[in-house]
Order: C-alpha cells, then sequence, then structure tokens
C-alpha cells in the first residue's frame, strides 16, 4: 500500500525528465568550459613556444650582428696599425741603409790602411798616397742622425675595460617577457564589405601613444599593417564577404620607440557584401567601386538604386549635397551636384 506522503508516477517521472535535462544541460556547460580550459591552455603553450623561438632567434641574430661588429672594429684598429708602422719605419728603413753603406765603406778603407801601413814607407809610397787620397774624399767626420727612441711612435691599443660593464648592464636589461598584451580587441562589428575593429587598454599603468593594427585572411600567412595611429577604433575595408579574418593590435608606450606585445588575435568576419549603387542610370556618373554617385550633365535623371540591400535598420546612410561653381565663357555659372555617398 502507498504511503501517504509519496509522489505520484507521474510527478515522478515528470522530474526524473526534468533531472535528466538539467544533467545534459549541465554537461554540454562543462563541456564548453572545457573547451574553453583546453583552448586557454593551448593558448599559453603555442605563445610560450613562439616566445622561445622568437628569444632564441633574436638573441642569435644579436650574438651575429655583435661578433660582426668587434670583427670589423678589429680589422679598422689592425689597418691603423699596420699604416702607422709602415709610415713610420719607412724613414729608419732609409737611415739604415744610409749607415750600412757607410759601415761597408769604413770597412774597406780599414783593409786597404792596413794593408799600405804594414808595407812600409819606402815600399809602399804609391799605395800610402793613394790610401790618403781615398780617404780625403770621404768624409769620416760626417754622421747621419739617429732619432731618439722617445722621438718615434711606441705603439699600444687603448682599451676602455669600462664598456664591458656598459655592454653587460645593457645585456642584463635587454627585452622582457611579458604575460599579457596591454591592450586587447574589444569589439568587431560587421559593415557593408567592412568590419570596425574596436579596442581598449587592459593594463592602467600603460601609457599608450599609439596603435597599431593589423590583419589577415585567416588562409595567410602574414599579417599586415592596416591602421597605425591614436584612434581606438578603425574600419577595415575592402572585406570579402563571408571570408574569416584575424585582427591584432599593438600599442606604443609614451615616450617609446618599441612596440608591445601583440593581443591576442580575434577572428571576424562580414556578411554584408560591399554597398555598390546600379548602373545604367541616366544622370549619375559612378566610382570606380561603384559606391559614390555624382550627379552629371545629363538633362534628365532617374531614380538611382542600390545593387542589394546592403543596409538594414540601425545601420547609417548618408546622402550629402555639395555646391559647385566655375567660370565658363567669362560667366559664373552655378550648378548644384547631389553626392551620394555610402557611410559604412
Amino acid at each position: 500500500m502507498k504511503g501517504a506522503m509519496e509522489p505520484e508516477p507521474e510527478v515522478l517521472l515528470q522530474e526524473a525528465r526534468e533531472n535528466v535535462e538539467a544533467a545534459q544541460s549541465y554537461r554540454r556547460e562543462l563541456g564548453q568550459r572545457l573547451q574553453g580550459l583546453r583552448e586557454a591552455q593551448r593558448q599559453i603553450k603555442e605563445s610560450a613556444s613562439q616566445t622561445r623561438d622568437v628569444l632564441k632567434q633574436h638573441f642569435s641574430d644579436l650574438k651575429g650582428t655583435l661578433g660582426k661588429l668587434l670583427d670589423e672594429r678589429l680589422v679598422t684598429l689592425l689597418q691603423e696599425v699596420d699604416t702607422i708602422e709602415q709610415e713610420t719605419i719607412k724613414p729608419l728603413d732609409d737611415c739604415q741603409k744610409l749607415i750600412e753603406h757607410g759601415v761597408n765603406t769604413a770597412d774597406d778603407l780599414v783593409r786597404e790602411g792596413e794593408i799600405a801601413i804594414l808595407g812600409g814607407i819606402e815600399e809602399q809610397s804609391d799605395k800610402l798616397w793613394n790610401f790618403t787620397k781615398k780617404a780625403s774624399h770621404i768624409q769620416l767626420d760626417s754622421l747621419p742622425e739617429v732619432p731618439l727612441l722617445v722621438d718615434v711612435p711606441c705603439l699600444s691599443a687603448q682599451l676602455d675595460d669600462s664598456i664591458l660593464n656598459i655592454v653587460k648592464d645593457h645585456i642584463f636589461k635587454h627585452g622582457t617577457v611579458a604575460s599579457r598584451p596591454p591592450v586587447q580587441i574589444e569589439e568587431l562589428i560587421e559593415k557593408p564589405g567592412g568590419i570596425i575593429v574596436r579596442w581598449c587598454k587592459v593594463d592602467d599603468d600603460f601609457t599608450a601613444q599609439d596603435y597599431r593594427l593589423q590583419f589577415r585572411k585567416c588562409t595567410a600567412n602574414h599579417f599586415e599593417d592596416v591602421y597605425v595611429g591614436s584612434e581606438t577604433e578603425f574600419i577595415v575595408l575592402h572585406i570579402d564577404p563571408n571570408v574569416d579574418y584575424q585582427f591584432r593590435v599593438c600599442a606604443r608606450g609614451d615616450g617609446r620607440q618599441e612596440w608591445s606585445p601583440w593581443s591576442v588575435p580575434q577572428t571576424g568576419h562580414s556578411t554584408l557584401v560591399p554597398h555598390e549603387w546600379t548602373t545604367g542610370f541616366e544622370g549619375y556618373s559612378l566610382s570606380s567601386r561603384r559606391n559614390i554617385a555624382l550627379r552629371n550633365d545629363a538633362e534628365s535623371s532617374g531614380v538611382l538604386y542600390s545593387s542589394a540591400p546592403t543596409y538594414f535598420c540601425g545601420q547609417t546612410l548618408t546622402f550629402r549635397c555639395s555646391l559647385c561653381q566655375w567660370k565658363r565663357n567669362d560667366q559664373s555659372v552655378a550648378r548644384s551636384y547631389l553626392w551620394l555617398h555610402c557611410h559604412i
């Protein structure tokens, strides 16, 4: 017999169904969070791997460049040593040749004189006369001047060891590893043929002077610059409809030259085709992209239609009317043109 407080089977069945649905919903939510967690883990690992590669490549390039600069400086200094040595040693070499010639001459004269003296006066009178005559023509009291050591170069290398400490300080301070960029993309808004990209600072201690926005198709390998300036939003035009694009932004701190780390790339696309006016209507001339229509000199003009319903509620289409004046046959003629320009 059923207890007085026991629920009816229908109620239990309904409650069981609700619990199953709640468990399924809970499982889906957990699955989504698990997927988000895996993406976060992948972002950390991939960015860490990329950062390692960038650091290794940068310091390898830096090491090669520094080695090349040091080798070039060494070659320059060695060339200076060679130049000084060659320019200052040549006069000494010439002086050495002159002295060696004098030594040889004196040796010859000594030998001849000794032979003349040993022969005696009676037997060697002719030799003594010839020797005396020869000696008189040689300036035995003329000696070349040899410079003192203090008057000739004494080469040495002047090397400032403090450069090692300066370079060491710069190297120890060179480069940083940032866990989060100071700016992130905040919003992507699709427009006909374009996407508005908005970004914001996420680091209150960072003072931005300029921002740099890049984009690429998701199938492309490299990003390309599309905007550099102080604004925090930019509309990227010439976007192919229904094609995924990636956007990233970085900033340059006030008074700094280097750019900050890039933001996390955000993917977006536009389902809206670029706005175009329909061709073939009299009274209007269209620009090459057919997004600007200008009244021409035709006497009659029909209604101008867009080629597709590219604008919807909440979007802006601006019609601008401008008045142009010019002279023809010395008479001022004023004509008004209706300039239809879509602002996206």
